[in-house]
């Protein structure tokens, strides 16, 4: 555990007004400006609970030991900043830029961090030390009991952790929904009870780590290493896996889909059944519920299961060519390379699915009215989906929910969206001859340029 100490010796530094805290702000932005007046916001070891430094520029401040308990920093710029052994317990951290800030023996407790930029951090072990009033070197602390480097019960959902550095920390109990977290290092990082659904780990570094009881469906772990990690009561369905995963013996303990093959019921009265619950307008018969199944191996070429129940499936390079799937619930599935040629997939539930490289080629993406007192429209939802690669040539999503959805070099050529909702999604490197975007909402997507 790596240490530092206070340049001076002191009995600690007297807690800042808004007034005096906003003095400092104003003097740093001169400072990031090269103005002159300007300096360094130094804020280490100052008390600044509950102050309000939200969408200001602290971008390579020192806050170092700063006691941030319920501060507000929300769309604050952290990026580089020195937060080493800092206290944000509670801090409010929604959209702030903390890139690459050394974030060292510092403790996240309970913080909410949803939407933040946290690549590249540094949330290690770490200690900082300090001169006691009676001249003596002694841990810092503003509290009796030790403030330990950890995030447990923070809330990061939608957050970047790409190649941040978490090795060693307690993230129990943690809401990591949606985050991105390409390569970054939990390496014997306590994770046990947390919320990963959807999350991209793709290589991430998960040896030794514990993960008991975490949620997982629909996350994708493509070439992350899971090296003596313990998997136990970790749910699993739906996750993207290596099949070295699957061989490897880590998952020992993981709740992981159930071959339909072996373990399901048999097809045919399953689809018998739901063709009568729909029929008769679920009066008889009964709801295909499919959920949590592997379908490897099981053709659905053309079936009726519109309605159907099926969050977090694995269907890799399933057949669903031509299947009626209208208003049917694929949410958090794996459902890569998929074949939906042509399928009826109006107001279809795909959040958080992962459809890289599917091919739905005139697919019926569209909205769909349910007859009732309300006369609802019911959208095709694909929030957070992912499409990268995927072929959507000729397709009809129009008033289709994309939003956030990745469709990093996808096939789009001639389709319809018109209407659409595809506010912070990706479209880089996607063909988009030919295709209908009226009325269609895209604030803060890429690649439409």
């Amino acid at each position: 555990m790596s240490a530092m100490r206070s340049p001076q010796p002191g009995s600690g530094t007297p807690r800042l007004t808004q007034t005096q805290l906003n003095g400092v702000i104003a003097r740093h932005r001169a400072f990031r400006r090269s103005q002159s007046g300007g300096i360094r916001a130094n804020l280490k070891f100052h008390d600044l609970s509950h102050l309000d430094l939200s969408g200001i520029d602290l971008s390579d401040a020192d806050l170092s030991g700063a006691k941030l308990f319920g501060a507000r920093l929300s769309q604050t710029n952290l990026s580089g900043a020195n937060l080493y052994a800092a206290d944000l317990r509670m801090a409010h951290l929604e959209h702030a830029n903390l890139h690459r800030g050394d974030l060292r023996g510092a403790c996240l407790r309970g913080a909410v961090m949803s939407g933040a930029n946290l690549v590249e951090v540094d949330l290690r072990d770490g200690m900082m030390m300090r001169w006691d009033a009676a001249g003596e070197l002694a841990e810092h602390r503003f509290d009796p009991s030790p403030v330990i480097s950890e995030m447990t019960a923070a809330t990061v959902n939608a957050a970047n952790l790409s190649r941040a550095k978490i090795a060693n920390a307690f993230v129990m109990q943690t809401d990591l929904t949606d985050a991105v977290m390409r390569g970054t290092k939990f390496m014997r990082t306590n994770l046990t009870n947390s919320n990963l659904t959807g999350c991209d780990l793709t290589g991430a570094d998960l040896t030794e780590a514990i993960l008991k009881d975490t949620k997982l469906t629909g996350s994708i772990l493509t070439g992350a290493a899971i090296n003596g990690a313990s998997f136990k009561g970790a749910v699993l369905t739906g996750a993207v896996l290596d099949s070295a995963h699957l061989a490897s013996g880590d998952l020992k303990g993981a709740v992981l889909g159930k071959s339909f093959l072996r373990e399901g019921p048999d097809l045919e009265p399953l689809l018998r059944a739901h063709a009568e619950w729909i029929g008769s307008g679920s009066k008889h018969g009964e709801r295909a519920d499919l959920s949590a199944f592997d379908l490897r191996g099981v053709t659905l070429q053309g079936v009726n299961l519109a309605a159907a129940v099926m969050t977090t499936i694995s269907y890799p390079k399933g057949c669903l060519a031509g299947a009626r799937l209208a208003i049917a619930d694929l949410s958090l599935s794996d459902l890569r390379e998929a074949d939906f040629r042509h399928a009826d997939l109006r107001g279809a539930l795909l959040k958080r699915s992962s459809l890289n490289g599917a091919n739905l080629s005139g697919a019926l993406l569209g909205a769909v009215h349910i007859q009732s007192m309300n006369d609802h429209l019911w959208r095709a939802n694909l929030h957070r989906a992912r499409l990268d690669g995927a072929i959507l040539a000729g397709a009809d999503l129009e008033k289709a929910d994309l939003t956030g959805a990745s469709l990093v070099c996808a096939d789009l050529r001639n389709a319809r969206l018109k209407d659409a909702d595809l506010s912070g999604a990706d479209l880089t490197d996607a063909d988009l001859s030919g295709v209908d975007l009226s009325r269609s909402r895209i604030a803060e997507a890429v690649g439409l340029g």
